[in-house]
């Protein structure tokens, strides 16, 4: 089909991902992801959908994440990355929906409330 740039969201980051045919390099904003995520843990999380699909090493992916923090990231990488294996290759989707993998994880901080000192903490409470 092509390289086609497809979103993924977590939390407050946005992953433009963009999957072309290749060698199996994984670019994350202009860095290798060995570069942009040193811990194990983050970086297979990313590689998920492709390994869940058997596509490891079939697929160059290049990556333009902003917004959020580091988990925040990795999650919209992981929903981008899935969201673009369905794109070229449609009969992935079951595979990944059994996975978990295209289901756009809602969860959001929720705002900080007038008389609380956060969301829901409220201010101590003094007797005296």
């Amino acid at each position: 089909m092509g390289a086609r740039v497809i979103v993924g969201r977590r939390k407050t980051a946005v992953a433009r991902v963009k999957l072309s045919e290749g060698s199996g390099k994984i670019i994350v904003n202009d860095r290798e992801l060995e570069k942009y995520f040193p811990l194990e843990i983050h970086r297979s999380e990313v590689l998920e959908p492709l390994k869940v699909t058997n596509t490891l090493g079939k697929y160059n992916v290049h990556v333009r994440v902003d917004g959020g923090g580091i988990s925040g990231q990795v999650g919209a990488i992981k929903l981008g990355i899935a969201r673009s294996l369905v794109a070229m290759d449609e009969e992935l989707r079951m595979v990944l929906r059994k996975a978990g993998l295209l289901t756009r994880d809602p969860r959001m901080v929720e705002r900080k409330k007038y008389g609380r000192r956060k969301a829901r903490r409220r201010f101590q409470f003094s007797k005296r």
